[in-house]
């Protein structure tokens, strides 16, 4: 290659070096299967073999893959788009079975977003599965050709929050805090399997009036998966758990480790209230004139940035209407998030089930507010 690049600088106008090289080179099992070795997870390397992951849950990429499949299958103005990443998405048996109504567009997320507002505006509903990170690329796509025309297309944004292992570049930080200020677009976030399925089916129910957005993380998700699907209220939340004096708002997957904060403290006789909030844009408004009301101290949590994040957004309501409750932030500092599984960065970055608890003990306990001791 060096040897080339000399030969090259003394030759005069434009040059072109194609250069071919080979996946997976120096390992036989990915130089056999390159796609399926792309991202293997724990495997073993003398054997090749995955490590096991016994009666583990589905993942969310799982359920979206055979969720949109089973979709498909009933709507047939369903159509799934991804740059790239059919694969790591889980649409590749979709594409087996309908190799008509999958397209991967290549690694070219501007172009796949707007694909998708072609497909919308001719009446199809495009499903576009992208990275979080990578949607950043299309964000001019995603304004102008898809939210300013209010076209139904439905964003299944992947790897949303601390992704692990594939450090700063691939962290889906951003992404609820660029989608809140775009009008016309609903923004949900489910908390588990369930959730999500549902609000997959939610998306292809009724003629959308915009895009619809689904972030989601890269991991196993929790809950039990039921058989039948459920539409969900657009813009709503839920009350997981009643308390008293302190409440959790908590947005997507990362409201598991609200749940088992408010069941650990009630052994300290702390009952905390807890809401999913499902929904950053619309957010439910009715529940949080509810949540305001009632509790002396909010909290936030969300796997994302504080900045423009969800606890903003709450903030916002708060001032907006005059409540003067405590309100408590967590989430992604405003710094790059390193590399790091995903367990170990959200310890780091304050927001697991310890440092809730500790958050909460420390306000509870806290002198002179006698209102929530």
């Amino acid at each position: 290659m060096i040897g080339l690049f000399e030969k090259l600088k003394h030759i005069p106008g434009p040059k072109l070096l194609h250069c071919v090289t080979i996946k997976g080179k120096g390992f036989a099992p990915a130089l056999a299967d390159p796609k399926k070795w792309h991202a293997p997870g724990t495997f073993n390397k003398s054997t090749g073999s995955k490590l096991s992951t016994v009666n583990r849950s589905p993942t969310f990429q799982e359920v979206f893959g055979n969720t949109l499949l089973t979709l498909a299958k009933t709507n047939d103005r369903i159509i799934a788009v991804s740059p790239a990443m059919l694969s790591g998405s889980s649409l590749s048996k979709m594409k087996s079975e309908m190799p008509d109504r999958v397209f991967d567009v290549g690694i070219a997320e501007q172009h796949s977003v707007t694909f998708c507002a072609g497909l919308a505006a001719d009446g199809l509903l495009p499903f576009c599965a992208i990275y979080s990170t990578f949607l950043q690329r299309a964000y001019d796509q995603l304004i102008h050709d898809v939210a300013l025309q209010k076209l139904p297309v439905v964003f299944c944004i992947d790897r949303a929050g601390v992704v692990g292992t594939d450090g700063p570049t691939h962290h889906g930080a951003f992404d609820i805090s660029f989608l809140r200020c775009i009008p016309n677009i609903t923004g949900a976030s489910p908390m588990d399997l369930d959730d999500f399925k549902n609000l997959l089916f939610t998306a292809q129910c009724d003629t959308l009036n915009g895009p619809f957005a689904i972030r989601y993380p890269k991991s196993v998700g929790s809950g039990e998966l039921k058989s039948k699907f459920c539409k969900i209220p657009l813009g709503k939340g839920r009350k997981i758990k009643s308390g008293k004096r302190i409440a959790i708002l908590s947005l997507g997957p990362i409201g598991q480790f609200a749940v088992e904060a408010c069941q650990e403290l009630l052994d300290d006789h702390i009952d905390v209230a807890h809401y999913d909030l499902r929904f950053f844009k619309p957010i439910d408004e009715t529940l949080l004139h509810d949540v305001f009301s009632q509790f002396s101290v909010v909290i936030t949590i969300e796997d994302g940035s504080i900045i423009g994040g969800i606890g903003s957004a709450v903030m916002e309501f708060m001032v907006d209407n005059g409540y003067h409750s405590i309100l408590k932030r967590l989430g992604l500092p405003d710094t790059f998030a390193t590399q790091g599984t995903q367990n170990q960065l959200h310890a780091l970055y304050g927001y697991d089930k310890k440092a809730i608890i500790s958050l909460i003990r420390s306000l509870h306990h806290e002198p002179n507010k006698e209102n929530i001791s």
